[in-house]
């Protein structure tokens, strides 16, 4: 199987960076080649390439087409200028990369990855551009800190089900460590390995409006429309009563969203209905592609669960005298590497691991953080975050895995470190 598997990832690279076929296309040749090679049958094949499309698309969809919509009027309205000068004022360009770091993780904090990330990258790019600052070298500290707060900080769905599925594990105290942990994997990650990207070769895509309108819309018009899914979403964290589960819900909070940037940085703003209308148009076929290769990740995912991948880990890992830890953020690392799926890999990761933590009575709280830290580890071809920064930051295969792969990787190696030193202390 091993075998089998690896060989597969050489072939996903080798098509999609050498023959230069459409990652979805990719995805879809290799699915059905592993899985008729590892004996799979057919009609079971065809199924789960339908079920890993369908389910991945399923969940992200709107959230993706909504978010990119969001993007679009914010950048198109101009908005992304006002707050672009905004924070220049206050936090100097020299102290840009930080500020948006900051920003980021205050924002990934209710917010899922793909969510915030269609919301803060239009916001980066016209940043960068506006004040001649390689947009790598402004995007990976704001990226860094949206990959910690997806792994490593309930609410997200992987950090939130290892609190909910691990015996003992406490969510204020797996929060307030994951904090803890965050804050050196953020600048050692994000700042720190961000300044040897100040020349990274790039070509982003155009988030800086050409349109010139009578007038621009306010700074507190301009960060509510960015801030309030955040707002809706933590309040249904905070608030428990059925109007805010509502709202709270990320598709309805992004629409909500959506809905305030039409009327206050579009009709308030005097843009016509018709202007509004091929924005959000364009903003959809600008993340087309995106949702293509997302859904062919799909597919590949579900074959590998299929081939039941997670059992031949069990059996490797079963009476190791590693500490639990480390064999935790192993197994997540493997899932995250094979699957491309941080989620995924953190959730799966959570069941295989539950013998060695009712036999070793580790800290549970760590054993979380421990496998939110793996679950983020060299993410490549087959993640849709690799896409994402790819495409939206204008980098090729290669100098992505030069970048993006490898802050993931530091990020995800400083987290453990992090959480060894604190099982000195806890």
């Amino acid at each position: 199987m091993w075998t089998l598997i690896i060989l597969g990832i050489l072939l996903l690279i080798t098509l999609i960076s050498l023959f230069k076929i459409q990652p979805f296309l990719s995805f879809l040749i290799v699915s059905i080649l592993m899985g008729l090679a590892y004996g799979i049958k057919p009609s079971v094949l065809i199924e789960a390439i339908q079920k890993g499309i369908g389910t991945t698309l399923g969940s992200i969809i709107s959230i993706i087409i909504l978010g990119a919509m969001i993007g679009k009027m914010i950048a198109k309205s101009n908005a992304t200028i006002v707050i672009t000068d905004r924070l220049v004022q206050v936090f100097g360009p020299k102290n840009l990369p930080l500020a948006f770091m900051i920003i980021g993780f205050i924002i990934g904090i209710p917010l899922f990855f793909s969510v915030a990330f269609l919301l803060m990258a239009p916001l980066v790019l016209s940043t960068a551009k506006r004040n001649n600052i390689n947009p790598i070298y402004l995007g990976i500290p704001m990226l860094a800190s949206l990959s910690i707060t997806q792994g490593f900080l309930p609410p997200h769905p992987a950090p939130y089900y290892l609190v909910t599925h691990l015996p003992g594990a406490d969510m204020g105290t797996t929060l307030g460590l994951g904090i803890i942990i965050s804050i050196p994997a953020m600048l050692i990650s994000g700042w720190l390995f961000g300044k040897t990207l100040k020349d990274f070769p790039c070509n982003p895509l155009n988030f800086s409006s050409e349109e010139t309108l009578e007038i621009n819309p306010s700074f507190l018009e301009s960060i509510l429309v960015l801030l309030l899914p955040v707002i809706l979403i933590a309040a249904h964290s905070l608030i428990d009563n059925t109007f805010f589960a509502c709202v709270g819900e990320p598709i309805i909070a992004l629409l909500i969203s959506l809905c305030a940037a039409i009327y206050l940085l579009g009709f308030k703003r005097n843009i016509s209905w018709k202007s509004m209308q091929i924005w959000l148009i364009d903003a959809i076929k600008e993340v087309s592609p995106l949702i293509l290769t997302f859904g062919g990740a799909g597919a590949f995912k579900e074959i590998l669960q299929v081939m039941h991948l997670g059992d031949q880990i069990l059996l490797i890992t079963n009476n190791s005298l590693i500490n639990p830890l480390i064999i935790a953020w192993l197994i997540a690392a493997a899932l995250r590497i094979i699957t491309g799926s941080s989620t995924v890999a953190g959730i799966t990761t959570a069941g295989l691991i539950l013998p060695i933590l009712l036999k070793t009575g580790i800290n549970p709280n760590l054993l979380a953080l421990s496998i939110g830290s793996g679950s983020m580890v060299l993410s490549h071809v087959n993640d849709s975050g690799f896409w994402l920064f790819k495409e939206y930051f204008g980098v090729s295969i290669k100098n992505t895995l030069r970048s993006w792969t490898i802050m993931e990787t530091i990020l995800a190696i400083v987290g453990l470190i992090g959480v060894l030193i604190l099982q000195n202390f806890v």
